[in-house]
């Protein structure tokens, strides 16, 4: 399905998020509309960002929140940023670096759970009896090595989920139409209603619309939520990605228009003035617009996109004649 991260588990603001409301912006290289609670919902699950706002009162120095929220910052700026991305994904020795730099940030909080410093920054024991205190930190750090661990394993899905999908797809449409890079991502991560989600996993801008059918159920094939764009004016609902395991198919291209037909059609008692128009044409009241694929209020058939294996024979791409 294509839904989105698991915001329903987000509960409404406590009092103690909305006393700390200037705080919220404390993860750096947050670029995003996101708060910085939306941020640890989403790595770390609804209970870490509780527990933070328990252990935001008990801060001396603020250190271990600070390299907590620069680890949460970093995965950040990389899952949202498709260039970042892609140079991780082709630089593994940059890759594997920022994985260790982020492994090390976390080995320091650990440290400094048994030591405590004062105003001048000198280090000392911590009070024993602060067991409840220590907990909680021992579970935010074991909650952000496991964000750690599916950032770095993520890496190898998305080069191995490529691969197979470039050797899939090649099969039916030319290699320049299947499109990983950044530029394609982030071109196709919102449409005019401005809503940014999750990116794309990959944009595909067929040629012809006998090439469709085969991808669609090649992205069925290979899991992915399928999303048919036209010119992203957002007029028939949307085509924003709520899942990072999504393919765009761009149907710009397929802006074929027929010459006027009189055909006799079901339903009509008399001989019916049609135009047959590609996916890539939106028609309505008879003028033909700039691209935008949807099913018209008076169409004969209309192109389906069906993310459900079982109901992939359903799945079918034409030219549909409007009237």
């Amino acid at each position: 399905m294509n839904t989105a991260a698991r915001l329903d588990d987000i509960e409404e603001p406590t009092p103690l998020d909305q006393d700390h409301a200037v705080r919220l912006r404390e993860i750096p290289y947050n670029y995003t509309s996101l708060s910085d609670r939306e941020i640890v919902i989403r790595l770390l699950g609804p209970e870490a960002w509780r527990m933070l706002g328990e252990l935001r009162g008990e801060r001396r120095t603020g250190r271990s929140a600070r390299m907590l929220y620069e680890v949460l910052g970093d995965i950040w700026v990389v899952e949202r940023n498709p260039y970042l991305q892609d140079d991780l994904l082709e630089t593994p020795k940059r890759r594997r670096q920022l994985i260790e730099a982020l492994h090390h940030r976390l080995r320091e909080v650990d440290r400094r759970r048994s030591t405590a410093a004062d105003a001048r920054g000198v280090e000392r024991r911590r009070d024993p009896s602060d067991g409840a205190r220590d907990a909680k930190v021992a579970q935010l750090l074991q909650a952000a090595r496991e964000a750690v661990t599916r950032f770095e394993q993520r890496f190898d899905e998305l080069a191995g989920l490529r691969r197979r999908a470039r050797r899939l797809l090649a099969k039916h449409t030319r290699e320049d139409n299947i499109r990983f890079d950044a530029f394609a991502r982030v071109s196709h991560v919102t449409d005019a209603t401005d809503w940014r989600v999750e990116l794309p996993f990959l944009v595909l801008a067929p040629d012809t619309e006998a090439e469709i059918p085969n991808l669609v159920r090649d992205c069925i094939e290979l899991g992915l939520t399928i999303i048919a764009r036209g010119g992203g004016t957002g007029y028939t609902g949307g085509v924003v990605p709520l899942t990072p395991w999504s393919a765009v198919i761009n149907t710009e291209k397929l802006d074929a228009l027929s010459p006027v037909e009189v055909l006799d059609l079901p339903g009509v008692d008399s001989p019916t003035a049609c135009i047959s128009s590609g996916a890539g044409v939106v028609t309505r009241r008879g003028r033909a617009q700039w691209p935008m694929p949807t099913p018209c209020e008076r169409c004969r058939s209309f192109p389906s996109v069906c993310s459900d294996g079982a109901t992939m024979t359903s799945a079918f791409w034409n030219s549909f004649t409007v009237w």
